[in-house]
């Protein structure tokens, strides 16, 4: 099938964190050393559902102070505030719209951080964000729902990120095409067919088909 459609993961792909304060893994790690030992699941339930931190501590049973839950709230803003896209990103977006494909975001991420990818990149056509849909990649829900956004049948759609399983095996698995980003350089186990090191390459692996 003929590419329609392209999706993006965020952090990593399109946009960074300049001052890494990681917060929920700072909450997990409170919880830890409080006695609560830290589950599989964890990270899961928080990215799956529409809660700010205070939401996902309460999740968890986090028995912080008031105190604690503010620090760890400080990291969060400082961590939000300093969200950044990588140069390469609008270039890239507005490249491929330009060939009249259509765009689209497919994110494991806690809920706060979709605020900050939103006021930095165009509107888009699709948003498959794990708190709305209540799945987390590899699931197949949330690969569904970003097909289903962007009017698009799986095989009509490439999915480009840096995460091997959530996001070159795990779509393929739906059916959908994709494409690894190593923007640091390939790793030994990559396929070279499969990874590319800059978001531009997105465009060289379309015209190549």
């Amino acid at each position: 099938m003929t590419i329609r459609a392209v999706v993006f993961d965020v952090y990593g792909t399109l946009v960074r964190i300049g001052e890494r304060r990681a917060p929920y893994r700072a909450l997990l790690a409170r919880m830890e050393a409080a006695g609560r030992a830290r589950q599989a699941g964890d990270a899961a339930a928080i990215m799956s559902r529409d809660l700010d931190l205070v939401g996902a501590a309460a999740l968890l049973g986090a028995d912080l102070s008031a105190p604690e839950l503010a620090v760890l709230e400080r990291d969060l803003q400082a961590e939000l505030a300093s969200v950044r896209l990588f140069p390469d990103s609008l270039a890239v977006l507005q490249a491929l719209a330009a060939r009249g494909l259509k765009l689209g975001l497919c994110s494991n991420l806690a809920a706060p951080y979709a605020a900050p990818v939103l006021r930095l990149l165009p509107a888009l056509d699709a948003y498959a964000w794990s708190f709305e849909v209540g799945a987390i990649k590899p699931e197949p829900a949330i690969y569904a729902h970003a097909c289903r956004q962007l009017g698009c049948e799986p095989g009509q759609v490439l999915m480009v990120d840096d995460t091997p399983e959530a996001d070159l095996h795990g779509p393929r698995r739906y059916g959908m095409r994709s494409l690894l980003l190593r923007r640091d350089g390939p790793k030994a186990a990559d396929v070279a067919s499969d990874t590319i090191s800059d978001l531009g390459d997105v465009l060289a692996a379309l015209d190549a088909g």
